[in-house]
């Protein structure tokens, strides 16, 4: 057990007076701090004694009350000023103050050197660096189990809490949510705290920033080495701080867990990658398939496939771990720009999807896959969406529900109109190579004008008139009817999403 103030006040040759704060005496002592800058509590980590010769010490009462009350609210064990040196008076508010908080403040008898109190504490505190080396090294020796452990919870956390006497989480930074996906949920105060939590809006104290919870306790947030995207949580009663080292050796061993975790979700996404590739390419029989993916926990009578395009490239990397983090199980795969996701959860699941890539991503859903048999189908089915998803707001496309393309609900739609307004174009195309869907497609992207058709495709305007009174001709179109001119822009669009599928 560490030595307290009244210990210290109790050592002769220190020749150390309470000045106030009767009720503090039975605060521990950590450490002895010297300083005399102006706020010297953003210094402090907690468990200090301050030593100060008063300099910057402030010279009216409300002064000296908040200096009092930012030593506490770091978690200073107590305050020791040097007498006949540089200190303003002493105010009454400032005693009666420090008695109504139970904070020590001493006087140490001029000229006694500093440096001696420090030994003194020290040395009494040889026991604590003791019992400090001893949970260091259960510390490390947790990571022995961590080792073989490869659940969707964090082994060494529970083993942290008891090493450093507080609950120790591992918190993911931009949803302020545990990481782990089976980790206990944070309670509704942290939850809040965690949400609203800013460096720049708490105390950086030994590496750690540190906020008051409205109940009483503190909160420490200590970045985790090489893992920018989670940080180690912290929380203990407001007089018992955790150990600034301890903490420090806590999250490097936390970022190792991390990174062996992140190896496992890794070879996972690739093995998972590589099955579904061949379901998609219908390599493997159904039943067969049906029984890989319910091994893995995936009902293919109630999931769907999601085809996902999006220019944030990094987050489409990691969206599986995203899923992974939100208990959601699934199998992606990337192919021809898209990336393919075979998940259950519904909207549950878009809702992570869309909340990890923000609202400009693409997103086609299939209908429900029910049958092995039927993924490759619904895996066309989500690519068709995901394409279509471009014509929505929000870009979410749910296949068969709901169409940017009037009267195109999906694929068989799709195919239908293209066959009935441009089949005899694609036919006659295929045959003569004569450039007359490409030119279409040009005249109506370009408001139906001669002029800027023909700039557009390097051609003269008498082309461009030839080749679109054939196009009326071979479709039975005319390009001066509205009617028309909507049906053949619906069936070029409807033709370029199945050209994409």
């Amino acid at each position: 057990m560490a030595i307290t103030v009244a210990d210290l006040l109790e050592v002769p040759h220190l020749r150390l007076r309470l000045h106030s704060g009767t009720s503090g005496l039975d605060r521990e002592i950590s450490w002895v701090h010297t300083s005399d800058l102006p706020e010297p509590w953003r210094w402090l980590a907690g468990g200090e004694l301050l030593l100060t010769n008063g300099m910057s010490f402030p010279d009216d009462s409300d002064g000296q009350c908040v200096l009092l009350q930012h030593l506490i609210e770091t978690g200073a064990s107590g305050l020791a000023i040097g007498e006949q040196m540089y200190c303003p008076p002493l105010s009454d508010e400032f005693a009666e103050e420090s008695e109504r908080l139970g904070f020590s403040v001493l006087i140490v008898a001029y000229p006694f050197p500093f440096v001696a109190i420090s030994q003194a504490v020290a040395a009494a505190n040889l026991l604590e660096q003791s019992d400090r080396l001893i949970r260091t090294e259960r510390i490390y020796h947790a990571m022995q189990r961590m080792v073989v452990h490869r659940g969707d919870s964090s082994t060494l956390s529970r083993d942290l809490s008891g090493q450093l006497g507080c609950e120790v989480q591992v918190c993911h930074r931009a949803t302020a949510q545990p990481w782990y996906p089976r980790d206990a949920p944070f309670d509704s105060a942290l939850a809040d705290a965690l949400r609203q939590a800013a460096p720049g809006a708490s105390d950086l104290r030994a590496g750690a920033f540190t906020i008051a919870l409205r109940d009483g306790r503190q909160l420490r947030l200590v970045d985790i080495p090489t893992q920018p995207s989670a940080v180690l949580v912290l929380v203990s009663d407001a007089r018992h701080m955790p150990d600034a080292i301890l903490m420090q050796h806590a999250a490097t061993v936390l970022a190792l867990e991390l990174s062996q975790s992140l190896v496992n979700i890794e070879q996972n996404r690739r093995l998972g990658a590589e099955l579904l590739a061949q379901l998609m390419q219908g390599q493997i029989d159904a039943p067969g398939g049906a029984r890989q993916l319910d091994a893995l926990g995936l009902d293919v009578s109630q999931a769907r496939f999601i085809a996902i395009t999006s220019e944030d490239i990094e987050k489409l990397r990691e969206l599986h771990i995203s899923l992974w983090r939100n208990d959601v199980r699934h199998l992606v795969v990337h192919r021809q720009g898209l990336l393919y996701v075979l998940c259950t959860g519904g909207e549950r699941t878009s809702s992570v999807i869309r909340a990890d890539l923000g609202g400009e991503a693409l997103m086609g859903i299939s209908a429900v896959i029910a049958t092995a048999e039927r993924i490759p189908e619904a895996a066309r089915e989500a690519s068709w969406a995901a394409r279509a998803a471009a014509g929505v707001t929000p870009r979410t496309f749910r296949y068969g529900e709901a169409t940017p393309l009037l009267g195109v609900a999906g694929i068989d739609d799709a195919n239908a109109l293209v066959l009935r307004v441009l089949g005899r174009l694609i036919e006659h195309e295929r045959q003569h190579q004569s450039g007359l869907m490409h030119t279409l497609a040009a005249f109506l992207d370009n408001q139906r004008s001669w002029r800027k058709t023909a700039d557009a495709l390097h051609v003269h305007r008498q082309t461009v008139l030839y080749r679109i009174r054939k196009v009326e001709e071979i479709t039975g179109h005319n390009v001066n009817d509205t009617r028309d001119i909507a049906e053949l822009w619906l069936a070029l669009q409807a033709r370029s999403l199945l050209d994409e599928t």
